[in-house]
């Protein structure tokens, strides 16, 4: 946005700020997350403080640099009345569950590590959070976000101190904070229709069941070396010689892969789906879509866990779920799986249309970090990220809000469209 367009909508911004920043105390901090947000959302390179501050008439660096960085204003409630606000808004098909890097020099910035970064596509020093977003294909919003801290903060007592890390907060798995986030929405009254999330969550059994558990349907992705068990497999009792323990039911069969079993089904068995009309047209391709039951052992152990919670003897039959699986027209095997305990009569094209609509994830990361400056933070500290991130979502939000108003409808409104068509599938 132009400064011309941040002024027309100086008085709706202003509107918006009363009531996400309602909780923050003090007017003049409320006064300065007006300004924040619209330096995040003025056209520019660069959406450090410093810059911001020089592009902002009204905009005092030090005094930004104060409310970010020091201020002890709780961002928890602000980020739960966006969630309110942008839930019905959207009225999501799904929530994703992802995760975003951000590359980063040093080693003192709070939860930074030489780990896996995407948006290098390598192992780099970088910092990483999880994520969860409201999505249909038309919009999408972030709810929530978890800072990662790797396990070599945990007891470094010196970044700690100085990042500000609070007391009792360490190292926790990626797919735990992700349930962390579902089970605090679920806390302000906001669930989910479904949760999707990529390989990188679902090939984790225990994420499954804990999603399964909370009574959320899920569409995962999982890598083509999954095991599973044909949907007629049946475990068998081994005789018992009366000596030592009794043996449990067993499959006799081994369990195979996931790209094995599809690719034994054969192209013929798939259907020609189009999920949704991309940059360059139709977006189409061949699935097949098997139910299937997911083996290992920690599959076993999970099942056999929750009959004893019903007080039930287990009887070694593994669960079934959909497995789905996508056969590019000219590949001689299947590219993708997912996994999901959708019902028995769910429509393949529905399935496929779910299981690929982690797209959006892609723009909203897009709009967040380049057009937002959620990754131009030059702060060290876990006060800073965590107040820069959540007034990086109000800004995302408004503008989401405005641009699906009846009267977005015109070429200078404010958007949170890409320049850029998504070639993400």
């Amino acid at each position: 946005m132009d400064m011309r367009q941040v002024e027309d909508v100086r008085a709706e911004l202003a509107r918006f700020v009363a009531d996400v920043f309602a909780s923050v105390p003090r007017r003049d901090q409320r006064a300065k997350g007006d300004c924040y947000l619209r330096g995040l959302m003025l056209d520019g390179r660069r959406k450090s403080i410093a810059a911001m501050a020089g592009r902002l008439p009204d905009s005092d660096e030090q005094n930004l640099q104060q409310f970010v960085n020091q201020s002890p204003w709780d961002p928890q409630p602000v980020r739960q009345r966006i969630a309110e606000r942008m839930v019905p808004l959207i009225g999501p098909d799904a929530w994703v569950i992802d995760d975003v890097s951000f590359p980063k020099d040093g080693r003192m910035s709070v939860g930074v590590a030489h780990q896996y970064c995407g948006a290098l596509g390598k192992q780099a020093n970088c910092q990483v959070a999880v994520s969860v977003h409201a999505v249909t294909d038309a919009a999408s919003a972030p709810l929530g976000w978890r800072l990662f801290l790797p396990k070599d903060w945990e007891q470094d007592s010196e970044r700690r101190r100085a990042a500000g890390v609070p007391e009792g907060v360490g190292h926790r798995e990626k797919w735990r904070l992700a349930l962390d986030m579902l089970d605090e929405l679920a806390g302000w009254g906001l669930t989910p229709p479904l949760v999707v999330a990529d390989a990188g969550y679902g090939q984790n059994a225990d994420f499954r069941a804990a999603v399964a558990d909370r009574g959320i349907p899920f569409v995962v992705g999982v890598r083509a070396d999954l095991a599973v068990q044909p949907l007629d497999a049946q475990p068998t009792v081994p005789a018992w010689s009366g000596n030592g323990r009794r043996p449990q039911s067993r499959y006799r069969q081994p369990a195979v892969s996931v790209g094995e079993f599809a690719g034994q089904a054969g192209p013929s068995q798939c259907t020609e789906v189009t999920w949704r009309e991309g940059a360059s047209g139709p977006m189409t391709s061949r699935f097949l879509m098997e139910r299937v039951r997911p083996a290992g052992r920690r599959s076993r152990q999970i099942a056999k866990a929750a009959a004893a919670a019903g007080q039930q003897e287990w009887d070694g039959v593994l669960p079934d779920v959909w497995l789905l699986a996508q056969w590019p027209d000219g590949d001689d095997r299947p590219t993708r799986f997912w996994l999901s305990d959708l019902p028995e009569d769910t429509p393949v094209a529905d399935l496929v249309r779910l299981a690929k609509v982690r797209w959006r994830i892609e723009h909203d990361y897009r709009e967040l970090k380049h057009g937002l400056g959620l990754d131009h933070f030059e702060g060290r500290s876990w006060t800073g990220w965590h107040h820069h991130a959540t007034l990086v979502t109000a800004a995302h939000a408004f503008l989401t809000e405005q641009r699906l108003s009846p009267k977005a409808d015109t070429p200078d409104s404010p958007s949170t469209r890409s320049s850029t068509p998504s070639k993400t599938c």
